[in-house]
């Protein structure tokens, strides 16, 4: 469902200089359906950036980022927002939604965006922020005002709306309890049950043993490895 031939990015530090900043180099990996793939190593060894390009928010240098038979790195922006309408997901750490807009909204734009019925992508949309403890109360307030925890919980059920066939996860356990991480490990279990394909950066190790198949070491594409 995944696979990443001879990726390879660099940026270019226009306020210092021009100087360029080699980040990977020959990035290879693949994901089945069905798998979970962690990606670990150092901080700044490229994980983040490794995911934006899978996402599709930092283009290649070189190479492939095949997700469902579309080459990321080749793509237009209009593939690739069709791509990410049903066929990739993407949980991140941080919220970022249109103020005033109540949660329970937020959470199924994903399946209005795809022509599901408002009153069903709203049902299914209150019954993800239940399973993952959002108070009824806070269903119809903006989840801007919300703590960190209940953000990433608004995150997670958004990302979990509709059932992608593959799936990126950026610290999903982070800001969480025990009872709400025990949650999210059911959710991700359930995708990998289903047949998605997963990449993910958990810097929780037990969570990642618990999910994860394999781990794919970043730092193994990075410059100062790979020369």
């Amino acid at each position: 469902m995944i696979r990443i031939e001879n990726l390879s990015k660099s940026f270019t530090l226009h306020n210092q200089g021009g100087a360029v900043i080699e980040v990977l180099r020959g990035a290879a990996l693949s994901v089945a359906p069905g798998e979970c793939v962690a990606l670990t190593g150092a901080s700044g060894a490229g994980k983040s950036t490794l995911m934006r390009m899978i996402w599709g928010n930092y283009r290649a240098a070189s190479g492939q980022i095949l997700v469902g038979g579309l080459d990321v790195a080749q793509a237009s922006p209009r593939e690739i927002i069709a791509l990410r309408r049903d066929r990739l997901g993407y949980v991140s750490q941080f919220l970022r939604v249109v103020p005033r807009v109540p949660t329970r909204r937020v959470v199924a734009e994903p399946l209005l965006a795809l022509g599901m019925g408002e009153a069903e992508a709203i049902a299914r949309a209150e019954g993800l922020l239940s399973t993952l403890n959002i108070p009824e109360r806070l269903w119809s307030l903006s989840p801007t005002t919300f703590s960190g925890g209940e953000q990433q919980r608004v995150n997670i059920a958004r990302g979990f709306a509709h059932p992608y066939p593959a799936l990126l996860l950026d610290e999903p356990t982070a800001s969480l309890d025990a009872v709400n991480r025990e949650v999210v490990l059911g959710l991700i279990a359930a995708a990998k049950a289903r047949g998605a394909a997963l990449i993910g950066i958990f810097h929780d190790e037990a969570a990642r043993a618990r999910v994860a198949d394999r781990a794919v070491d970043v730092t193994a594409f990075t410059p100062a490895r790979a020369a």
